[in-house]
């Protein structure tokens, strides 16, 4: 009886692992048929991913550090026109 008890828990053992190895199996499919219909209904709204977000992001950094460069420069060109039409505005006057 022993023989027979540990056959049927062996054959027990058995097909539990079976079920656990087809319930993980069914597991991954549903993720990858999920995930699948998930990035489609993101592409259908035209959803900006995070990697094209970072990159335009950076950009954008990157464009107004340029920007302010440049009005930094502008300023000072400005500045020293002014500072060379003043004499001669003065001698003019005078």
């Amino acid at each position: 009886m022993t023989t027979g008890a540990n056959r049927i828990m062996d054959e027990f053992a058995k097909l539990m692992t079976d079920a656990a190895g087809a319930a993980q199996g069914v597991r991954k499919e549903v993720e990858t048929m999920f995930n699948a219909q998930a990035e489609r209904w993101l592409n259908s709204m035209d959803i900006v991913k995070r990697e094209e977000f970072e990159v335009v992001r950076e950009m954008a950094i990157k464009a107004r550090d340029e920007n302010d460069a440049l009005l930094a420069r502008i300023a000072a060109l400005e500045a020293k026109l002014e500072a060379k039409a003043e004499p001669k505005a003065g001698a003019k006057g005078k």
